[in-house]
């Protein structure tokens, strides 16, 4: 990348030649078939295949002879297409983030995918830049051209003296015995739920009949003859199994070879993964905070994640699939020492947290009492009159006292602090979040109160942003105190809003009274 002319447009890899056509071929794969019955009718199935087929081809050469692009001092400029041509420019100075991702086929070839990240917009799919098929060099001299632009810029050039690497800072890398938390998250239950649905819509699709397989006929038949506890004791533990082996294996896809690093130019660097690798850069300027997250499952076996709070990074995408992630679900503790060396303080994530008071309380427990309520009026209304089975409302009251415990948690987890420059909230309760946003991120303030928060003399306290989930609150809390903190981090930006009592002024002594009947009368008009 150093030394080529920037007005020169590259190409990507030729390698890329070899990848392309298997990327095209299962997006093709529905007009490959229509291709095929269409031609059926008239016997030249075959023909009108291999046509198709053909044209996929060409298709998928043509994104490797179209595809341009260059990098010049203040912009990176794409061009692609065969029959629309597109333009694509990214200022320079709009790079957020930079990640280089390699799946299987691409590491057996030495290639690699580099996506220049923008800004939010990149969600949905707008606005950033990818160039899917540079080699492994050329990923990371981009990335070093993009994100570390400034220190070469101002480093002093010294003549005859070859530069060298700057080594990096490591925060943190991965324990396999981290591997122990992944039960206790919600991957494997996911992964299962998706493998049973599309193998149920496969046997539809197929119009598979068990009846018709003979294992499956004699397994059917022993579960029908066996009592009802042991088998559904059985088959619980055989699900459980599928869920700690689906969430170890997916754990270990994803974060084998984790490392956490910092680089002295002003970036983090986040690389991951076992078949596909994904690094991920981040410039620290952009950091505006961090984010704890501990899932209710998690949090029961002390674990959390840590989750960066920055401009550019795709959290709308999932902790484990977007940017966002600095640390995978780890011992609390280990989260917590990465976290303070990644903000460069540790106070925000040990101060003592404000309690919200007896009014938030009884919020959350009218929250939740209510949503109980009305589910088991509604059971009740159907139940009757039908004279339907009494298990709802069994399930109804076995609820009442997991609602109530939810209430509870929901109020213990609310907090919040100001720990120098920084905002620190707390909430959730399935999801509990300490997050800590500085006031150089914040960009305004949004003082929220609903009839019922109005009603109890509370507020939401909101402070946006452009970074992260762009919306932090410090949810339910009295009106003085939301102002207390707006004005504490951001002086004067909440001002119009302070009730400024104007200030007593001091008497002087009373001269003594006049006697009653010199006194001036007193007299009250009505208006």
């Amino acid at each position: 990348m150093t030394g080529a002319d920037p007005d020169t447009p590259r190409r990507l890899s030729r390698r890329m030649l070899l990848i392309h056509p298997v990327q095209e071929l299962p997006r093709a794969l529905p007009a490959l078939l229509g291709a095929f019955v269409a031609g059926s009718g008239s016997g030249r199935g075959a023909l009108w295949s291999a046509g198709a087929l053909a044209i996929t081809l060409v298709f998928a050469f043509s994104r490797w002879f179209t595809t341009r692009y260059r990098v010049t001092e203040d912009r990176v400029e794409v061009r692609t297409g065969l029959l629309r041509r597109r333009v694509l420019a990214v200022s320079r100075d709009r790079v957020r983030t930079v990640d280089v991702t390699a799946r299987a086929m691409h590491r057996l070839l030495g290639l690699a995918r580099v996506d220049v990240g923008t800004g939010r917009s990149d969600r949905e799919g707008g606005g950033g830049v990818r160039l899917d098929g540079l080699t492994e060099a050329e990923a990371g001299t981009l990335r070093e051209e993009l994100l570390h632009r400034r220190e070469q810029a101002t480093a002093p050039a010294v003549a005859c003296v070859p530069a060298t690497p700057v080594p990096e800072t490591e925060l943190a890398r991965l324990d396999p015995r981290w591997v122990r938390y992944a039960p206790f998250t919600l991957s494997g239950i996911v992964t299962v739920g998706v493998v049973v649905g599309s193998l149920a819509n496969l046997a539809n699709e197929t119009r598979f009949d068990p009846e018709r397989s003979g294992p499956l006929r004699r397994a059917a038949h022993r579960l029908d003859s066996a009592p009802v506890a042991p088998v559904a004791v059985v088959l619980a533990l055989l699900a459980l199994l599928a869920v700690v082996v689906a969430s170890t294996v997916g754990y270990a896809l994803a974060f084998w070879n984790f490392r956490l690093t910092r680089h002295p130019g002003g970036t983090l660097h986040v690389t991951r993964g076992l078949i596909t690798t994904r690094s991920t850069t981040i410039e620290e300027r952009r950091l505006h905070g961090a984010e704890i997250s501990e899932p209710l499952l998690l949090r029961m076996v002390s674990g959390a994640r840590l989750i960066a709070i920055a401009t550019g990074l795709r959290v709308g995408r999932g902790a484990e699939r977007g940017g966002s992630l600095l640390v995978p679900p780890a011992p609390r503790a280990e989260v917590e020492r990465v976290a303070a060396q990644v903000i460069g303080r540790s106070a925000p994530l040990t101060c003592p947290l404000a309690e919200h008071g007896p009014r938030a309380r009884i919020r959350r427990y009218t929250r939740a009492l209510g949503a109980w309520a009305l589910t088991a009026a509604t059971l009740a209304v159907v139940h009757w009159p039908a004279g339907g089975p009494a298990w709802p409302l069994v399930i109804a009251l076995v609820l009442l006292p997991v609602a109530a415990l939810l209430a509870a948690d929901r109020y213990r987890s609310l907090g919040h602090a100001v720990a120098g420059s920084s905002l620190v909230v707390r909430s959730g309760s399935l999801a509990r979040r300490r997050s800590v946003l500085s006031a150089d991120g914040i960009i305004g303030w949004n003082v929220e109160r609903s009839f019922f928060q109005r009603r109890a003399g509370l507020a939401t306290l909101t402070a946006t942003t452009a970074a992260g989930h762009q919306r932090y609150g410090v949810q339910d809390v009295d009106l003085g105190e939301a102002l207390r903190v707006a004005e504490e981090l951001i002086p004067g930006l909440a001002a119009p809003f302070l009730e400024r009592r104007p200030a007593r002024v001091r008497q002087p002594p009373a001269t003594p009274a006049a006697p009653p009947e010199e006194a001036p009368q007193a007299r009250r008009t009505r208006g």
